[in-house]
């Protein structure tokens, strides 16, 4: 989505000042109902660990290849460990990655940091609905980095717009808990949610 999904400037789609999102006024809202159901297939996932429980995600290696090698290795290395959801909207996404979360004193870089490199864009026809994992992103669609949105309610306004590399296939309703938490003026939760990240192979 931005780096605060979307945009490294306030840009519409991502998350934070950095990365984009949509106003609140595109979101398209969906039947909270449809959580995707868990699933048993091989192949490494990531547990995403928080105080309100796990988010298991699925990866889409044959959509976004380069994405899901990157979210691995970064996530092998240590990376996500400690970083926060720092952008949450309602009826929307969260979204994380940024290792400037870590501090919590510098809240005003929040959606601004990566690893120090990018990706090449990999969009596809795989849509963005409740459970897809997607890569934030400035402007320019080659900016990806480290930052990922979670979608919790339909958002088709985004396909082909934003590399989606994997789904959520268990604890949907953690998202729900951190999406719906007080936010200030910029979207960012009032309330700390760090993440440990792992693979499962």
């Amino acid at each position: 989505m931005w780096k605060r999904i979307g945009p490294m400037m306030p840009v519409a789609v991502l998350i934070g000042s950095a990365i984009l999102f949509l106003s609140a006024g595109l979101v398209m809202a969906a039947d909270k109902s449809t959580a995707p159901k868990a699933e048993t297939s091989k192949g490494p996932r990531a547990i995403i660990k928080t105080k309100f429980g796990d988010i298991e995600v699925k990866f889409l290696p044959d959509v976004a290849p380069k994405h899901v090698a990157n979210f691995i290795k970064l996530a092998k290395d240590g990376f996500y460990n400690g970083t926060i959801f720092h952008r949450v909207i309602p009826g929307f996404m969260i979204q994380g990655g940024d290792p400037n979360t870590k501090d919590s004193l510098k809240k005003d870089t929040y959606g601004q940091g990566g690893p120090g490199y990018s990706i090449k864009a990999e969009f596809s026809d795989m849509p963005h609905k409740r459970g897809t994992v997607s890569m934030a992103r400035a402007n320019d669609p080659d900016t990806a980095g480290s930052q990922f949105f979670i979608v919790v309610e339909d958002s088709r306004f985004l396909d082909n717009k934003y590399s989606v590399f994997g789904e959520v296939v268990r604890g949907i309703g953690v998202t729900d808990k951190i999406v719906n938490l007080p936010r200030d003026e910029r979207d960012n939760p009032k309330e700390r949610v760090e993440m440990t990240v792992t693979i499962s192979e």
